[in-house]
């Protein structure tokens, strides 16, 4: 594996030996089977068919690519839109099967910031902002803030997910 997920990045960030149990002994933890992921998924493509030329124009969005799969030299992800902003930044915009509850879970920022690396790594453009849009709470949108911080630390927990797998090293719980 040269590359990890979000979802790694995020499990990781929980509990470092899910890292060790599902990419060292080939525990899987058949995610597939979730309710929460199936009908999230169904989500997302309805929304990219019912949104497909629908620019937000209250976030100054000036163009947008749907679906995107990126890559770098250690993540790999889909980003559900990646958008063009009048201040010639870009952002991701995720959508999640959710209410919102007054509060950005932990998962949901990691997932963004390593989709704001993703896109400045693919792209070449600053990634300062990303996007929520809950679809259990009128298609909400909240904005996150990515900082350069965020993206350090990003990189540094991808260089100790790929020491667990490369050196078979059982960390922590």
């Amino acid at each position: 594996m040269t590359t990890l997920t979000p979802s790694q990045i995020i499990e990781y960030l929980y509990c470092p030996r899910f890292t060790y149990f599902e990419y060292v002994l080939n525990i899987s933890q058949h995610e597939e089977k979730l309710f929460k992921v199936q009908k999230g998924r169904a989500v997302h493509e309805e929304k990219t068919k019912l949104n497909s030329h629908y620019l937000r124009k209250k976030i100054n969005v000036v163009d947008k690519l749907q679906n995107q799969y990126l890559t770098n030299n250690y993540l790999r992800g889909e980003v559900d839109e990646v958008l063009f902003l009048e201040d010639n930044t870009m952002a991701p915009l995720d959508y999640k099967f959710a209410k919102y509850e007054n509060k950005i879970y932990d998962t949901y920022k990691t997932q963004m910031v390593c989709y704001a690396s993703l896109i400045e790594d693919n792209f070449g453009k600053k990634v300062n902002k990303a996007y929520l849009v809950y679809t259990r709470s009128k298609n909400k949108i909240i904005t996150l803030n990515i900082s350069d911080k965020d993206k350090e630390q990003l990189q540094k927990t991808a260089t100790a997910i790929k020491q667990i797998i490369v050196q078979n090293f059982y960390p922590k719980a």
